[in-house]
């Protein structure tokens, strides 16, 4: 018998202390009901491939602001826009500044399957978090609760700063299971200006791609 009245832990023992400590490390996915707005509609941001290819049913969409984040090809894609031996770039919300976009409405009864359909696209990877965000909706003046997601900079996949000409050389060689990397960045450009959005990084980036 152990001394001091301490027992021999069992390797179920063992296990079972490992995973109350995992889950108190896990950030739960907050329910559905949760990410609602006041007014009982789901808002999503759209501020890349989620402007032209959404890939949910939605009940509007507004030009919307979203204040604190900016836009920016921070993000290594080694399998959509990229290989490993190649990688692509594709684009995250990084912290400051600014960034104009679109706010997807959804009815509040259809808010679960959209979140884990989105939950599905951009959190598999583990470099986007899913956060709630004040979300101006440019064309109404309101501000409403909108779900954005944010890249994470302690992924593996999250990329430091670089120059615009090694983002422009990457994106230039990058081709993976979606499509060319170019493509991705130049659909994005092209659904901004739809908007009347102007975002002189993309346009800049643009101009220094190869002629196709």
């Amino acid at each position: 018998m152990p001394a001091c009245g301490f027992r021999v832990l069992t390797w179920g023992d063992i296990a079972q202390a490992m995973a109350t400590r995992m889950a108190t490390l896990v950030t739960p996915v907050s329910p559905a009901q949760d990410m609602l707005d006041a007014d009982g509609h789901l808002y999503v941001f759209g501020y890349g491939s989620l402007i032209w290819k959404p890939g949910f049913a939605h009940a509007g969409r507004h030009p919307a602001l979203l204040r604190g984040f900016h836009r920016r090809f921070c993000i290594w894609s080694r399998s959509y826009r990229g290989t490993p031996e190649a990688p692509g770039l594709v684009l995250g919300l990084a912290r400051g500044g600014a960034c104009r976009g679109v706010a997807f409405r959804v009815k509040g009864a259809e808010a679960g399957p959209v979140l884990d359909y989105l939950d599905e696209r951009e959190m598999s990877g583990g470099v986007y978090h899913r956060r709630l965000v004040p979300l101006r909706l440019l064309d109404t003046g309101e501000t409403k609760r909108a779900v954005a997601f944010v890249a994470d900079p302690r992924a593996p996949a999250y990329c430091p700063e670089l120059t615009v000409e090694a983002m422009a050389a990457a994106i230039a060689g990058g081709h993976g299971i979606m499509g060319a990397n170019r493509d991705y960045l130049l659909n994005t450009l092209a659904h901004l200006r739809e908007l009347g959005v102007r975002d002189a990084g993309l346009d800049r980036l643009a101009a220094l791609l190869p002629k196709a």
